[in-house]
């Protein structure tokens, strides 16, 4: 028996000491582990969050080269048809949107289900003006429909687009 008390004398105290620096060591490279992690978050953030703002920039580009006023002036030219115009205007709102396809990355999943919905919405606007229009009647008709049921509207689809983009980026900071 005296043997055992003897063996405890010495073993007790080397477990607790064992136990200790075990547990001294594991929150150690816990707290280790967590500063790299957030280290590494920040590190991210410098460099993520230039990119996410420089798409969501290069995505109001996109929707204020795609509002119908802008639009127009760049692509009607003197002697076009309103069928030439509505096939010109449909070409450059589908180059401009390919053009920015790859920003949908670095953007939220709503920002992108908006872009692309005022997108839509415009074609559907541009179409409905010219299905109202004689194909060979010249551009400024067309020009002038779209213009005023873009009027008639409280809102362009690409305008409510740009405020929700403002809005979610009013959010990240």
């Amino acid at each position: 028996m005296s043997h055992i008390f003897e063996l405890l004398k010495y073993l007790l105290p080397s477990l607790i000491v064992f136990m200790t620096a075990y547990l001294l060591i594991r929150n150690f490279l816990r707290n280790e582990q967590k500063l790299k992690k957030m280290d590494m978050m920040f590190k991210n953030d410098q460099y993520i969050l230039p990119v996410r703002l420089q798409a969501y920039e290069r995505l109001v580009l996109f929707l204020e080269r795609i509002s119908p006023e802008s639009l127009i002036m760049r692509v009607n030219r003197q002697g076009m048809t309103s069928k030439q115009l509505h096939s010109e205007l449909l070409a450059a709102i589908r180059a401009e949107f390919e053009h920015n396809l790859t920003q949908q990355i670095y953007v939220s999943k709503e920002s992108w289900e908006v872009i692309k919905n005022a997108r839509s919405h415009l074609v559907a606007i541009i179409n409905t003006a010219a299905k109202s229009i004689e194909p060979e009647s010249p551009s400024i008709k067309l020009s002038q429909t779209i213009l005023e049921e873009i009027i008639d509207k409280e809102n362009s689809p690409t305008d409510m687009a740009i405020g929700f983009i403002k809005k979610e980026l009013q959010s990240i900071f």
